[in-house]
C-alpha cells in the first residue's frame, strides 16, 4: 500500500502551528498569533490580526505595557506593604484597648460586689443591734412585770389561804378552844389587809419599732453610676484664641468638643481629657480643665515666660485632631501695659470666659479632666471602718495571721463569738451558728472540733462564750440552751450548770479561785458560780449598777470582775461582792469612747485590752480605765469584732466575726 505523503511546501493546516507556538505572548482572541503591541485604550494584548480593529486607539509595544503594569504593581505592592505596620500598630492599640475595657469591667465589676457585699454585712450588723436592742429592752421590762406578777401573786395565794383558814374557823362552834387560833387568824388577816401590794402596773407594755425605708429605698433605687463616652480622639477637635498664641502672664483657654466615631458630638461629660503646655526647655505648664458636662471642656492656662511652645491635648491617652499644637507667646507690648486696671481685669476675664453650656456646673480639675482613668469611686466612710489615728500609735502591733472564711467545715466559721486561748498554747472559738467548739494552736493549726447541735444536756444550740478552767476543763455559754456547759479537754461532755436561772449567758470567764463568771446578756447580770454548779453571788445587787446587755468579762489580778456593757457603751469593774469599784468610757468614736463594747481581756500588767465592736477596733486602757493605744489593725480591718482574749505566747486573738474569721496580732506589753 502507497504512503501518502506530503510535500515540503505544502499550505496545510498542520504547518500552522509551527509558526506560532504557545507561549507567554499568544494573542488571547486569535489561536497561534503572537501579540506584540498593547491597546491603551482597551487595555489588551494585540495581534497582527487585532489591530484593525484597533485603528485609532493609542498603541505601543507590548514589552513596554508589561513593563510599565509590572512597576505600577510593584509600587502598589509597596504602597500596601508600607502600610502594614500602621495597620499592625493600631490592631495592637485596639487590642491593647479591649483587653484594658475588659479588665475595666471585670475591676468594676468586683467593686459592684464587694460594696454590695459591705452594704449587705452593715445590714446585717444593724439587724443583730435592733435585734439585740429589742431582747435587752424586752429583758429589762419582763423582769419588772415578772417581778411584779410574782409579788402579786404570792400575795394573792397568802390572802386566799388566809380567808379559807378564817372561814373554815367561822364555820365550826365558837368555844374555848378556838378562841386563840381565831385570835391569831384575825391578827393576821389583819395584816394581809394592810399588806402593800404593787397591784399598779409598773411598767408598760410598749415595744415599737421605726423604721424608716423610703429615703433608704429611693437612694438604694439610685445607688451607682456607670459612667462611659464615646468621644473617641481622631474626630475630637479644638478652637479657641489660646490654641495659638497667648500673652506671658495672662490666662489663655482652649475649648476641646468632643465627638464620636462619626464625628457627632457628645452630649455628655466625663471624659478621660488631659492638656499639658511645654516649655522650650522641656518643663510643663500646669492648668484645669473644666469639664461643662454637655461633651464640651474648658482648658485655661497662664504661661509665664515668651518663646514657642506645644500644646499637646489628649482623649483617652490619645492626641486629638492637630495636637499637639504649635504655641506662641509674646509678651504685651507697651500700649497694651498702659491699660487702665478695669481694661486689665476685662482681659482677664475674658480669657477665663467659656461659652454658655445650659448648665450652671463645672468640674474644675488641675491638669487632668473630671473624668477617671481607673474606677475611682470612694466608698463612703462606716461607723465599723477602722477609725482614723489622731496621735501615733505607741504600741506598734500588726497582724500575725487570720484563720477562717464563712462555712462550715474545719477551720470555717459562721458567726464566731466567744474565744478562750488556754495556758497549753490552744485557742478555743465558740462558733457560734455551727453550734460547735474549734481548737487552734497558738500558731494557728486545726486542731480538733467538738459539738452537737441540740437542747439536751451535753448539746449545743448558741454556743457564745468559751472560757479554760485552770483544771483544763471547757467551759461553754449556750445562749439558747440558756445554760452554761462543761466539757472536758478533749471534748466529752461533764456537767451543766446555771440551768433554771440564766436566761441568756453570752460571755464566761474564771477567777482567780477558779470560779466561773456568767455574764447573762438577757438577764442583764453577772452570776458567779461553783464548777459543781452552785450558786455563789450574783455581782450585781444594786440598781445604780445595773447593765443594758452585758457581754463579755475578764478578771484581773485583784480577782475583780470585768465586764463589757454594750448598750452603755463602758466598762465597768465590781469586787466578787458586786461592789462597783470602776466605770469607764462613753458613746463615740474617739480615743477612750466605744460603740458598743464586746471582747475583754487583762494582760500581765493590768492593761484591759476591749474589743470596740462598733467602732471595729481594739483599744488598750491601763488599770484606772485611762486611753493608752489601739491595737494596729489597719492592714486587715475588723469587721464586728466578738470575743477577744491573750494567748500564751503573749498575743491577742479576736474573734472577727463580721469577716467570719478569728486573727492573731503581735501585742507589746
Amino acid at each position: 500500500m502507497e504512503a501518502h505523503q506530503h510535500s515540503p511546501d505544502s499550505s496545510s493546516e498542520e504547518c500552522t502551528v509551527l509558526e506560532a507556538p504557545p507561549g507567554k505572548n499568544a494573542c488571547p482572541q486569535h489561536a497561534g498569533k503572537v501579540a506584540e503591541l498593547y491597546c491603551s485604550a482597551c487595555e489588551c494584548a494585540l495581534c497582527e490580526d487585532c489591530v484593525p480593529g484597533h485603528q485609532e486607539h493609542p498603541k505601543v509595544p507590548l514589552s513596554q505595557a508589561l513593563e510599565q503594569h509590572r512597576s505600577s504593581l510593584q509600587e502598589r505592592l509597596g504602597a500596601i506593604q508600607n502600610r502594614l505596620p500602621q495597620i499592625s500598630d493600631s490592631l495592637s492599640f485596639i487590642k491593647e484597648i479591649l483587653q484594658q475595657l475588659t479588665n475595666q469591667r471585670a475591676s468594676i465589676e468586683e467593686d459592684i460586689q464587694s460594696s454590695f457585699e459591705d452594704l449587705h454585712k452593715q445590714l446585717d450588723v444593724r439587724k443583730s443591734v435592733l435585734l439585740m436592742e429589742l431582747e435587752v429592752t424586752y429583758g429589762l421590762k419582763q423582769k419588772v412585770l415578772q417581778a411584779q406578777v410574782d409579788s402579786l401573786a404570792r400575795g394573792e395565794g397568802d390572802l386566799l389561804a388566809s380567808c379559807t383558814q378564817a372561814e373554815e374557823a367561822l364555820a365550826g362552834e365558837a368555844c374555848v378552844a378556838s378562841l386563840q387560833v381565831e385570835q391569831e387568824l384575825q391578827e393576821k388577816l389583819g395584816e394581809l389587809a394592810g399588806l402593800g401590794l404593787p397591784c399598779q402596773p409598773e411598767e408598760n407594755d410598749q415595744l415599737d419599732l421605726l423604721m424608716e425605708t423610703d429615703g433608704l429605698r429611693k437612694s438604694i433605687h439610685n445607688l451607682g453610676t456607670i459612667v462611659t463616652t464615646s468621644a473617641v480622639a481622631s474626630q475630637s477637635e479644638a478652637m479657641g484664641a489660646g490654641l495659638e498664641q497667648c500673652v506671658v502672664g495672662l490666662p489663655a483657654s482652649v475649648t476641646i468638643v468632643t465627638r464620636d466615631k462619626s464625628g457627632g458630638a457628645c452630649k455628655s461629660g466625663n471624659a478621660i481629657l488631659s492638656a499639658e503646655v511645654f516649655t522650650p526647655d522641656g518643663s510643663i505648664v500646669d492648668g484645669e480643665i473644666l469639664d461643662h458636662k454637655n461633651g464640651t471642656y474648658e482648658f485655661v492656662y497662664t504661661v509665664p515666660k515668651e518663646g514657642n511652645f506645644s500644646l499637646a491635648l489628649r482623649l483617652y491617652d490619645q492626641h486629638i485632631k492637630g495636637s499637639p499644637f504649635k504655641l506662641t507667646v509674646n509678651r504685651m507690648s507697651e500700649t497694651e501695659v498702659e491699660v487702665s486696671p478695669s481694661t486689665t481685669t476685662a482681659t482677664n476675664s475674658a480669657a477665663y470666659a467659656t461659652p454658655s453650656t445650659g448648665s450652671s456646673e463645672g468640674a474644675k480639675r488641675r491638669g487632668k479632666s473630671p473624668g477617671q482613668k481607673k474606677k475611682g469611686s470612694k466608698r463612703a466612710s462606716s461607723a465599723l471602718g477602722t477609725p482614723r489615728r489622731k496621735t501615733q500609735n505607741p504600741i506598734e502591733d500588726d497582724l500575725i495571721f487570720r484563720i477562717g472564711t464563712k462555712g462550715r467545715n474545719k477551720g470555717e466559721f459562721t458567726n464566731l463569738q466567744g474565744v478562750a486561748a488556754s495556758s497549753s498554747g490552744r485557742i478555743l472559738i465558740a462558733d457560734s451558728n455551727n453550734q460547735c467548739v474549734q481548737i487552734f494552736s497558738n500558731d494557728g493549726e486545726f486542731k480538733s472540733r467538738f459539738g452537737v447541735r441540740g437542747r439536751s444536756p451535753g448539746q449545743m444550740q448558741r454556743p457564745t462564750g468559751v472560757a479554760v478552767h485552770p483544771s483544763g476543763d471547757i467551759i461553754i455559754a449556750d445562749y439558747d440552751n440558756k445554760w452554761v456547759s462543761i466539757f472536758s479537754s478533749e471534748g466529752k461532755f461533764k456537767g451543766k450548770l446555771g440551768s433554771g436561772r440564766l436566761m441568756g449567758p453570752k460571755g464566761v470567764s474564771v477567777d482567780e479561785n477558779g470560779h466561773v463568771i456568767v455574764v447573762d446578756n438577757k438577764a442583764c447580770t453577772v452570776f458567779i458560780f461553783q464548777p459543781t454548779g452552785k450558786l455563789i453571788t450574783r455581782a450585781v445587787q444594786h440598781r445604780y449598777q445595773q447593765f443594758a446587755g452585758p457581754h463579755f468579762a475578764a478578771v484581773n489580778k485583784n480577782n475583780e470582775i470585768i465586764v463589757t456593757d454594750f448598750h452603755n457603751h463602758s466598762v465597768k469593774v465590781f469586787t466578787p461582792e458586786g461592789e462597783l469599784v470602776l466605770k469607764f468610757g462613753s458613746n463615740g468614736e474617739g480615743n477612750g469612747q466605744f460603740n458598743a463594747p464586746t471582747g475583754v481581756a487583762v494582760d500581765i500588767n493590768g492593761n484591759i485590752i476591749v474589743a470596740d465592736w462598733g467602732n471595729s477596733r481594739i483599744q488598750v486602757f491601763d488599770g484606772s480605765g485611762s486611753f493608752l493605744s489601739y491595737i494596729n489593725t489597719s492592714a486587715d480591718p475588723l469587721y464586728g469584732p466578738q470575743g477577744l482574749s491573750l494567748t500564751s505566747d503573749g498575743h491577742v486573738v479576736v474573734a472577727d466575726s463580721g469577716n467570719h474569721c478569728f486573727k492573731v496580732y503581735r501585742y507589746l506589753q
